[in-house]
């Protein structure tokens, strides 16, 4: 059942991606991480992407802009290695999140007066190569590139068939050194490779209809159409990113209101951050340490204050003028019998 819901999403972003040239495997981000771990997903894309780059140039081959791919192609090459490399390091949720903020950030070009019917191309050989090395570097991150870069194609003044057929060109053997990464770096399981098949099957059902769909569309509907590909990729990677972030570290935020000021505390797992604010002291910013991060004079100190507590808490404190420390010791019931400031 999963496969069949995948298979049917996958076909629906790839026929999205017809009208706007790309976009298909942003979109598919955040629902393929519903059946794959985050670190997966790229690798189960590349799979379905880059058998739909090689069925976009056997029908689009003489479109093609090879002076483009020559240039293009082996900036991306390091870059697609590079951040094939950095995904084995990183949380891929956060890089989730942060991918999904830029792409909102395109919002305000789908208002835009378009310009694309009078492209600049003043862009330099030198500047699509540091395109190519940024290209290759978020594919190999996030395992999809889509259309963030289809208004550089555009600067060059690409048709919309040129833009696909280049982009095919470019793409694809970076999506087969992808998988070679991947696998090397143990981030293509069997059932990346079975959901990948799937979305393969449905990339190139939608890349033939491309052929007879693509020549109807206009240019301007297809570059408002690739931002608002963009912006939509973008809320549903967010919200994807949300709910993962809430599930690993559970964030609250806690406002009090004190006395002489209020305290806000943000807890992260199992970090808790606090912001104080008294009148006439200003803002203090506290965060827990391990007793172990305190000097062994201070280790010293503590103890001797309130030797039968069964539990010792310690804030560090940071001020305007100064950093302190803050105990807190709590009893066998778990009741805080003493809090003590010190230096």
């Amino acid at each position: 059942m999963d496969y069949l819901i995948i298979f049917i999403a996958a076909l629906l972003a790839f026929s999205v991606s017809l009208i706007c040239g790309g976009g298909a495997g942003l979109l598919l981000i955040p629902i393929l991480g519903f059946s794959l771990a985050a670190a997966q997903v790229p690798a189960a894309l590349s799979v379905g992407t880059s058998i739909s780059s090689i069925t976009k140039i056997g029908l689009f081959y003489k479109s093609i802009r090879w002076q483009i791919v020559k240039i293009f192609l082996p900036a991306a090459i390091p870059g697609v290695v590079f951040g094939a490399w950095l995904l084995s390091y990183l949380n891929p949720m956060y890089i989730e999140l942060c991918m999904a903020i830029f792409l909102i950030s395109n919002l305000p070009y789908l208002f835009k007066k378009s310009n694309v019917d009078k492209p600049e191309n003043s862009l330099s050989k030198f500047w699509l190569g540091i395109v190519g090395l940024l290209a290759g570097f978020i594919s190999g991150l996030t395992g999809a590139v889509g259309v963030l870069f289809n208004r550089v194609y555009f600067r060059f003044g690409l048709s919309k068939e040129e833009i696909v057929a280049t982009r095919a060109a470019n793409e694809v053997i970076l999506h087969i050194i992808k998988l070679f990464l991947y696998a090397w770096l143990g981030l293509f399981t069997l059932k990346a490779l079975q959901i990948g098949v799937v979305v393969a099957i449905a990339a190139i059902a939608s890349t033939v209809m491309m052929k007879y769909v693509l020549p109807k569309i206009s240019v301007k509907l297809f570059s408002k159409m690739g931002y608002a590909a963009m912006v939509v990729a973008g809320v549903l990677m967010f919200n994807s990113a949300v709910v993962r972030i809430q599930a690993a570290h559970n964030p609250n935020i806690e406002l009090i209101r004190l006395a002489k000021g209020f305290d806000t505390a943000l807890s992260w797992g199992d970090l808790i951050y606090t912001i104080e604010f008294k009148y006439g002291e200003g803002f203090e910013f506290e965060k827990l340490i391990p007793f172990t991060a305190l000097s062994i004079e201070r280790q010293a100190f503590v103890s001797s204050q309130q030797p039968l507590a069964t539990r010792v808490v310690i804030e560090k404190v940071y001020s305007i003028r100064k950093i302190s420390y803050e105990a807190y010791f709590y009893n066998a019931q778990n009741q805080l019998v003493k809090k003590l400031k010190f230096k």
